[in-house]
C-alpha cells in the first residue's frame, strides 16, 4: 500500500497499538504497579509484530512509522510554550533558580559521566566514536522525538546508527523514569520525605489503573473560539503550525551560519517560533483567545503517538550491534540520575526536595511528561510550589538542554571541540551550577530528608 492511503492505515493501526496498549495496562497488575504509559507498551507490541521479530506485518507500516517521531517533535517543541504567559526573568529565578541550577547539574552532568566512561571504558574496548555519548542525554532527557529529530545532525556527522541508538535509549529512560521513580517514591513515602503522602494514603488506585472514576474527572481543555466559526482544537492547532513555519524560517537562516550545520534539526527552532509566536500574540491581543490546556492536548496527543511509532520502529540489528557499550552507558546514565536524586536533590532543596527532586529525574530520565507524571504522584493537589519552581525552571532550561540548542549542538560541539574540551566544559557547567546554588543558599551539607 502506497501513497497517502498507505500512510493513512499506517496511522490507524498505530493508534490500534495505541489503544491495546491502554487496555494491558487497565488489564495487567504488574503494569499499573510500575506505571508503564500505554505508548511504550503499545510501542513494545508493535515492534513484537516487526520485522525483527515475529515479522508478521507489512514493511510499509514500519516505513511510515519510522518517519513519524521525527515530525511530530516539531510539533511537541512548538507547542510547549503557547498559551503561556512568560514572567520576567527576576520572577523566574526567584521561583525556579534552585530547581534550574539542580537541573542544569543532572543535565550537564548526562554529558559529563557518558564522555568520561566513553573515552576511558567503551572506546578502548568496543571502538565506538565519541559522538556516541550524546546519545545518553539526547534520549533521556531529550526523547523519542528529539532522538529522531536528530538523525539529519548523526548522519552528517559520520555516525548514522546514533539516532536509532537514542530512540533506544529513550526507551530506557522512560522505563527508568516510571519504574525507578516509582520504586523510590514508595520507598520516601515510608521513610516520611513525602509532604503529602504517607504510609495510610498511598498512590490512589485509579492512577495505577489509568482509568479516572466519575467523581475526579475534571475538564481537559477550554473552548475559547465558537466552533460555528471554527472548532477550537483547529484554531489551536493552526496556531502550532504557524509556529513550526516560523522555525522552519530560521532554520533556513542557522544552516546558512556554517557548512557543518547543514543537518541542524528544525525541533529547538520550532520552539523559538512559538515563543516568537506567543509573544506577538500577546502584544496585538490575540493571547487571550489561547487555552493552554488544549495546546497540552496537542502535545500529549502527539507526544503519545511518537512515542508508540519510535518504539514500533527502533532498529534491533543495531541495537545487537552496540549492546555492550549501550548497556554500560545506559547503567552509568541511571546511576548518575539515582546519585542526583538521592545524594544532591536533599542538598541542594532547601525544602520539599523530594517532590523537587523526583519531578526533576523523571524529566532528566523520560522528557517533562514523565517528570509530571512522578510530580503528580507524590504531589496530586499541587500544594507544594514545585510545580510552579519547575514550570518556570523548565522556561530557562528547555531553550538548551532537554532538546533545546545544546542537545542539538552537542555532536557538533564534541566534533568540533574535541572529547577531551567537551569534558572540560561539562565539568564548568556542573561545577559553575553548584557554586551558583551554594551562592545563593539553597545549598546545605547536613540536609533534613524528613518531610517538613
Amino acid at each position: 500500500m502506497e501513497g497517502l492511503t498507505g500512510v493513512f492505515f499506517s496511522f490507524c493501526i498505530l493508534l490500534l497499538f495505541l489503544l491495546a496498549g491502554k487496555i494491558l495496562r487497565a488489564r495487567v497488575g504488574l503494569l499499573q504497579r510500575i506505571f508503564l504509559p500505554a505508548s511504550i507498551i503499545g510501542g513494545f507490541l508493535a515492534l513484537i509484530f516487526g520485522p525483527y521479530l515475529l515479522d508478521v506485518l507489512p514493511d510499509f507500516l514500519y516505513t511510515t512509522w519510522s518517519d513519524i517521531p521525527g515530525l511530530l517533535i516539531n510539533i511537541v517543541f512548538a507547542s510547549l510554550f503557547l498559551g503561556v504567559l512568560i514572567p520576567g526573568i527576576k520572577t523566574m529565578w526567584t521561583q525556579g533558580g534552585s530547581q534550574l541550577c539542580f537541573g542544569m547539574i543532572v543535565g550537564s552532568g548526562q554529558y559529563l559521566v557518558a564522555m568520561l566512561i566513553t573515552v576511558l571504558l567503551l572506546t578502548p574496548l568496543f571502538g565506538v566514536p565519541p559522538i556516541f555519548a550524546t546519545i545518553l542525554e539526547i534520549g533521556f532527557a531529550g526523547g523519542h522525538g528529539t532522538a529522531a529529530g536528530m538523525h539529519p545532525v548523526f548522519a552528517e556527522l559520520g555516525f548514522p546508527a546514533g539516532s536509532a541508538l537514542a530512540q533506544m535509549s529513550a526507551t530506557v529512560g522512560i522505563i527508568a523514569a516510571v519504574v525507578g521513580g516509582v520504586f523510590y517514591i514508595n520507598i520516601a513515602i515510608r521513610r516520611g520525605y513525602c509532604v503529602n503522602l504517607d504510609q495510610t494514603k498511598g498512590i490512589p488506585r485509579f492512577k495505577k489503573v489509568g482509568l479516572i472514576p466519575e467523581k475526579d474527572r475534571f475538564p481537559s481543555s477550554n473552548a475559547t473560539v465558537a466552533s460555528e466559526s471554527i472548532e477550537p482544537l483547529a484554531f489551536h492547532f493552526s496556531i502550532v503550525g504557524v509556529a513550526i513555519l516560523v522555525g522552519w524560517v530560521l532554520l533556513a537562516g542557522v544552516r546558512q551560519l556554517h557548512p557543518m550545520l547543514g543537518g541542524f534539526p528544525l525541533f529547538p527552532l520550532a520552539m523559538v517560533g512559538g515563543m516568537i509566536v506567543q509573544a506577538f500574540s500577546a502584544k496585538i491581543k490575540v493571547s487571550q483567545y489561547y487555552d493552554r490546556l488544549t495546546f497540552e492536548r496537542i502535545l500529549g496527543l502527539s507526544l503519545d503517538i511518537l512515542v508508540v511509532a519510535a518504539i514500533a520502529s527502533i532498529r534491533l540489528d543495531l541495537f545487537v550491534a552496540h549492546f555492550w557499550p549501550f548497556a554500560i552507558l545506559m547503567a552509568v546514565g541511571i546511576a548518575w540520575l539515582f546519585f542526583c536524586l538521592v545524594v544532591l536533590a536533599p542538598r541542594m532543596f532547601p525544602y520539599n526536595w523530594l517532590e523537587r527532586g523526583v519531578t526533576e529525574y523523571g524529566m532528566q530520565s523520560g522528557v517533562t511528561a514523565m517528570g509530571l507524571l512522578l510530580l503528580r504522584l507524590v504531589d496530586p493537589h499541587y500544594k507544594t510550589d514545585t510545580a510552579q519552581a519547575f514550570g518556570f525552571k523548565q522556561m530557562l532550561y528547555e531553550p538548551f538542554l532537554g532538546g533545546g540548542f545544546i542537545t542539538a549542538t552537542a555532536p557538533f560541539i564534541l566534533v568540533g571541540l574535541g572529547i577531551w574540551w567537551s569534558i572540560a566544559a561539562a565539568a564548568v557547567i556542573v561545577f559553575a551550577f553548584g557554586l551558583i546554588s551554594f551562592l545563593n543558599g539553597w545549598t546545605t551539607r547536613n540536609p533534613r530528608k524528613k518531610a517538613r
